[in-house]
C-alpha cells in the first residue's frame, strides 16, 4: 500500500514538474498602448525633439513597424481593432463612446477576445489603465477575459490625482496616473513567478490635457522652440503650433520614462527573453500636420478658419490622413525575434489578435470571425509574408460633426471618401506626395481619374464584405 502510495506522489510530481516547465517555456506577453500618441513623436522616428530612449532601447533590440496603422483614427473602435480583430462597424462602435451622451452603450460582451482565449489556456491575464468600451459592469474588461482589471473604463482621466477602480470600487488616488499604472504593472509582473502573463497597460498620456506632468519632463521642454510641421500650410498658426507640442511632449516622455522602469523590471526577473513586448498608441496625432491639430475628429489650426456645413462645423477637419492613422509601433521579444530590424510592411491593429494566439500557442476556434492575420513570420524576418500591403480603414465621425468617411490605400495611390459628405473626397498619388499634399479627386489626369474609379471599387467591396451600415450610393 505504502508503494502505491510513492509511486502516486512520485507521479504527481512528475506531472506538476511537467506542467511548470511547460507553462516557463510558454512566452509572456507585455502589450503597452499609449493614447493619442503619433508615430512621429519618437526619436527612432526621426523627431529632433522627442526623448524616447526606452522606445528606441525596444527598436534597437528588436523590430520598429515603420508602416503600422489604426482601422479608425479615434479612441473606441481603434481598441475595438486591438481586442477583437475587427472593424468597429461590425460591432456598432463607430466614434469614440461618449459617456455623457451615451452611457449605456458598450461593446457586446459576446465578442471574441483575445485575453478571454489566453486565459482559457492558462494565462494570468490583466489590464491597468484605459478601457473606453463601455462603462456599465456588463461591459467590464473581466467580461472579456481579463482577471485582473486597475483603471478606469471612461475614456478620459486626470493626469493628477485621478479616479480609478482599484479592487473593484472607484476611487480619487493622490499621484500622477503614470506613477499610479506602472506601480500596480510592476507588481503584477512579480505575482505567481513561472505562469505566463498577459498584461495589457493601457496608459492615458499623452491625451489632453497634457499637463501637469512630472517636474523632470516639465523642465526638460520648458524652453523648447519646437519644429514645426507643414510651416507653409495657408494661415497656420505657427504659435499654437509650438505651444501645444512644447506641452505634448513632455507627456509622452512622462509615460515613455516608466517603460524603461517595465523593461529594467524583466530584467530583474529575468524575463526578458521570453517576452513579448509590443509598444504602440490607439492611433496617431497631429499637432500642425495638414493644419490640423488631433487625430482623426481633428480641428484646424490656423488663424482663420474656413467657413462650416450643415456637418462640419467650423473649425473642425475630419480626416484620414496617414499621420492620424500610422502608429508607433516596436516590439521586442529577445528568444525568437531578431534584433535591430526595420519593416516597412504594412501592419494594423487588427494584426494583433492572431499574433497574440500564435505567441501563445493556442488555436482560433472554429466559427469565430477576425479580419487579421498573423504577423509573426514578419517580425522573425521571414520572407514567406505573402500578404498586400492594401489597407482599409473607416471612421463616421457622430459627434460634432457628421461624416461617413471609408478610406483604400495602396503603396502607389490613396483615396477617402465621405459619404455624408461627397465633396470632402480625396485621392493622393504616394509616389509623388507621400505628404497628402495635393488633392487630385477632381483631377481630370486620366491616372487619377483611373485611380479614383479603381479605389472606389475595394471600397465598396470591404463596405459589402463588412455588412457596413452606410449605404454607399
Amino acid at each position: 500500500m505504502a508503494s502505491c502510495k510513492n509511486l502516486a506522489i512520485v507521479l504527481w510530481l512528475l506531472l506538476s514538474s511537467t506542467l511548470l516547465a511547460a507553462d516557463a517555456a510558454r512566452p509572456n506577453i507585455l502589450f503597452i498602448v499609449t493614447d493619442d500618441q503619433a508615430e512621429w513623436a519618437m526619436s527612432c522616428s526621426g523627431h529632433p525633439d522627442a526623448k524616447t530612449p526606452n522606445l528606441d532601447r525596444i527598436a534597437r533590440e528588436g523590430v520598429r513597424l515603420t508602416n503600422c496603422f489604426t482601422p479608425t483614427p479615434v479612441c473606441s473602435p481603434s481598441r475595438v481593432a486591438i481586442l477583437a480583430s475587427r472593424y468597429g462597424t461590425e460591432d456598432g462602435i463607430l466614434d469614440w463612446l461618449n459617456p455623457n451622451k451615451e452611457p449605456e452603450r458598450g461593446l457586446d460582451p459576446k465578442t471574441p477576445a483575445w485575453p478571454r482565449l489566453l486565459a482559457s489556456a492558462g494565462y494570468r491575464t490583466g489590464l491597468i489603465g484605459k478601457w473606453h468600451l463601455g462603462l456599465k459592469n456588463e461591459f467590464h474588461p473581466s467580461v472579456f477575459g481579463y482577471q485582473y482589471f486597475m483603471g478606469f473604463r471612461g475614456g478620459g482621466n486626470s493626469p493628477r490625482n485621478p479616479e480609478l477602480e482599484i479592487d473593484g470600487q472607484v476611487r480619487k488616488v493622490e499621484g500622477f496616473v503614470v506613477d499610479l499604472l506602472t506601480d500596480d504593472a510592476l507588481k503584477f509582473l512579480q505575482r505567481e513567478p513561472g505562469k505566463p502573463f498577459a498584461l495589457s497597460l493601457h496608459f492615458r498620456e499623452p491625451h489632453a490635457p497634457y499637463a501637469p506632468v512630472p517636474d523632470s519632463e516639465q523642465r526638460a521642454f520648458a524652453e523648447l522652440d519646437s519644429q514645426v510641421p507643414n510651416p507653409d500650410f495657408p494661415k497656420l498658426d505657427t504659435a499654437k503650433v509650438k505651444k501645444l507640442t512644447r506641452e505634448y511632449l513632455p507627456s509622452v516622455s512622462a509615460a515613455e520614462r516608466y517603460h524603461g522602469r517595465l523593461l529594467d523590471e524583466l530584467d530583474r526577473l529575468k524575463l526578458s527573453d521570453n517576452t513579448l513586448v509590443i509598444f504602440t498608441s490607439d492611433h496617431g496625432y497631429n499637432i500642425g500636420h495638414h493644419g490640423v491639430w488631433h487625430k482623426g475628429n481633428g480641428h484646424w489650426i490656423l488663424t482663420e478658419n474656413p467657413a462650416g456645413t450643415g456637418n462640419i462645423p467650423a473649425g473642425q477637419r475630419p480626416n484620414m490622413f496617414d499621420t492620424s492613422l500610422r502608429v508607433p509601433a516596436v516590439i521586442r521579444w529577445p528568444q525568437k525575434i531578431p534584433a535591430g530590424k526595420s519593416v516597412s510592411r504594412t501592419v494594423t491593429h487588427l494584426d494583433w489578435f492572431p499574433t497574440l494566439l500564435e505567441v501563445a500557442g493556442v488555436d482560433l476556434p472554429e466559427g469565430i470571425t477576425i479580419r487579421g492575420r498573423s504577423v509573426l513570420k514578419l517580425l522573425r524576418g521571414e520572407d514567406s509574408f505573402d500578404r498586400s500591403d492594401d489597407l482599409y480603414t473607416e471612421y463616421s465621425t457622430q459627434h460634432t460633426s457628421r461624416t461617413h468617411m471609408r478610406c483604400y490605400r495602396t503603396s502607389e495611390w490613396k483615396l477617402k471618401r465621405d459619404f455624408n459628405n461627397p465633396d470632402r473626397d480625396e485621392l493622393y498619388d504616394l509616389r509623388n506626395d507621400p505628404g497628402e499634399t495635393t488633392n487630385l479627386a477632381a483631377s481630370d489626369r486620366s491616372e487619377a481619374k483611373a485611380a479614383f474609379a479603381e479605389l472606389t471599387r475595394r471600397i465598396r467591396a470591404k463596405m459589402v464584405e463588412l455588412n457596413d451600415p452606410v449605404q454607399a450610393n
